[in-house]
């Protein structure tokens, strides 16, 4: 008994003690995993840092992302107003443009106190275009009007000129032909009428092609203020004189003729061959002739028999010899 605790001693003494290659290992493990927690550190200690500062960096971003938006906003406001402010003021520089373009050139309106008439008498007609029926003028041609002048007013007027123009039909301020003005210099008093004569040559290159015609009568009152009043402002036709022939028309006939002389020809030739190919016809004479058939190779054997035979007669050849025996 006392042997096996002595042993049971001795046993557990063995166990408890520590060798120095167990120690060695230990420390060989320690070492080797040394390394992966220290790399290990490295890797969430920035991890741990950004997640910390992302919340203020976040808001940060966020604010200057909302004072830019601000910005923009209030920028953007800012251009509206000047952009309103400039169109306002340009609308109001155009205005006072207009007014001192009025102003400087000085154009004048009619008078409420006078009525004008028109009336061509002389080269006035009418031109069909483009589905319309507008007024035209023959080119190179002399056209007459007569206008009327009536003062309604208690002041005298005087009538100082009557001029005409013709004008680009998109835009009147670009003058195509400017006649000469007519220097009237007539005195019309209150109640009364007057009648004057105008007379213009279109040009002939203009012949074919619209044109705006504006014919203005100037004249002023007794005060000296001065009216201007269109008595004709409309767009015409320039139409092409028409002449008895022209080039055009005389070798538009000459080629028609030519064209039908060589249809004629053709024909005619035409007719001809067919009139050589045709084969001349044939007609079968027969042996009616006897004097003109050979009989010398017929023996003279058969020739005999044969007048010995009495030929054959025709009922017609029959009636025939009756009838000239009975005449007889």
């Amino acid at each position: 008994m006392s042997n096996k605790r002595h042993l049971q001693s001795v046993g557990s003494g063995v166990e408890g003690k520590t060798t120095p290659r167990h120690n060695l290992q230990q420390s060989e493990n320690m070492m080797k995993l040394l390394p992966k927690l220290v790399l290990l550190v490295l890797l969430a200690f920035p991890a741990t840092i950004i997640f910390n500062s992302r919340g203020p960096l976040v808001a940060a971003q966020d604010a200057t992302e909302d004072e830019e938006a601000a910005e923009d906003i209030i920028s953007e406001d800012e251009d509206d107003e000047a952009e309103v402010e400039d169109d306002e003021t340009t609308d109001l520089t155009e205005e006072k443009e207009e007014e001192e373009e009025d102003a400087s050139s000085g154009e004048a309106k009619a008078s409420p106190n006078a009525d004008t008439t028109i009336l061509f008498v002389k080269g006035e007609g009418r031109s069909s275009g483009g589905g319309t029926d507008t007024q035209g003028f023959p080119a190179n041609n002399i056209v007459k009007f007569l206008v009327g002048f009536t003062n309604k007013g208690s002041e005298d007027f005087v009538v100082e000129s009557l001029d005409a123009s013709f004008r680009y039909p998109q835009d009147y301020q670009f003058y195509i032909q400017n006649f000469t003005a007519l220097q009237l210099n007539t005195v019309v008093q209150s109640q009364r009428q007057a009648t004057f004569e105008y007379s213009f040559i279109p040009a002939e290159p203009m012949g074919g092609r619209p044109f705006g015609l504006v014919i203005n009568l100037n004249y002023k009152d007794t005060n000296g203020n001065v009216f201007q009043d269109a008595v004709f402002n409309q767009t015409v036709t320039i139409t092409e004189k028409e002449d008895g022939l022209d080039g055009e028309t005389v070798f538009l006939y000459v080629f028609l003729s030519g064209l039908g002389l060589l249809v004629i020809v053709g024909l005619h030739q035409l007719l001809e061959s067919r009139k050589r190919r045709r084969p001349a016809t044939k007609v079968e004479m027969g042996t009616s002739n006897h004097n003109d058939v050979d009989m010398s190779w017929i023996p003279q054997e058969t020739l005999n028999q044969i007048n010995k035979a009495s030929p054959r007669r025709s009922p017609r050849k029959r009636a025939q010899k009756r009838s000239a025996g009975s005449d007889e």
